[in-house]
This record gives C-alpha cells, structure tokens and sequence, in this order.
C-alpha cells in the first residue's frame, strides 16, 4: 500500500484510560491482516505528536502468518499484549498500548497497567 493509503485503516482510539505514579496509558487498535499493515497503523499513530513524543508504544497483532510483537523498550509488554490477544482469540487486529513516563519506575506493576489498557480496550471493541 502506498503512503497516501495510510488513513484507510480506521484506528480506535480510547485515548488516555489509566494513570499509575504519574505515567499516563492509553490504548488504541485497529484491524489488520499483514505487516504491512501493522506498519501503516503505527506511522498513522505517531503522526500524532503526543504519540510519536511517548516513552513507548508497545504492540501485538495475531496476523494469519502468526503473532507479531514489539516491546519499544518496554522488555515484556508486546508478550503481554499478544497472550491476551490470543486468549481472545482477536486475530487480525492490532492492539497498541502508548505509555508516558511519569518519573517513578513502576517495576511489575507496570506488566499490570499494560493488562488494565488492553482489557479497557477489548472491552470497548467487544460492546
């Protein structure tokens, strides 16, 4: 797909659902069905500015060619994501979860908060 076909993949955004110590989490999804795909998504996202300045933005999608995951410097969170994923059995669908550092490290809370943004999400996209 070329770069001007970047919007047609409708993103659901719920913006900001949780806080914990000062990082802010928010949650955002949309349907896919290949990397490339994955990759449109994601630049769609960071055109956002907010989105492109935030500590990480983590991912998981389930493609027909398997699961794909990125922890953008959040070592396990894509895995979190992704088992979630396939617990739902959601497949073609991106789940992105954007984390704003708030200055206070989390440790495995943090595992926590990715798990409360997702849930938010599929929760909202199962309404």
């Amino acid at each position: 797909m070329t770069a001007s076909n970047s919007s047609a993949i409708p993103l659901s955004r719920l913006g900001v659902v949780l806080t914990d110590r000062g990082s802010r989490y928010a949650v955002t999804g949309a349907p896919v069905t290949s990397r490339a795909e994955v990759d449109q998504v994601l630049a769609t996202l960071k055109k956002d500015r907010s989105y492109a300045k935030a500590t990480h933005n983590t991912w998981a999608a389930l493609l027909p060619t398997g699961g794909l995951k990125a922890d953008d410097g959040e070592s396990g969170a894509g895995m979190v994501i992704l088992r979630m994923l396939e617990r739902e059995e959601l497949h073609d669908h991106i789940i992105i979860v954007t984390r704003w550092y708030g200055g206070k490290k989390l440790g495995g809370d943090r595992f926590r908060r990715v798990q409360d943004a997702v849930r938010a999400y599929l929760d909202q996209y199962s309404s």
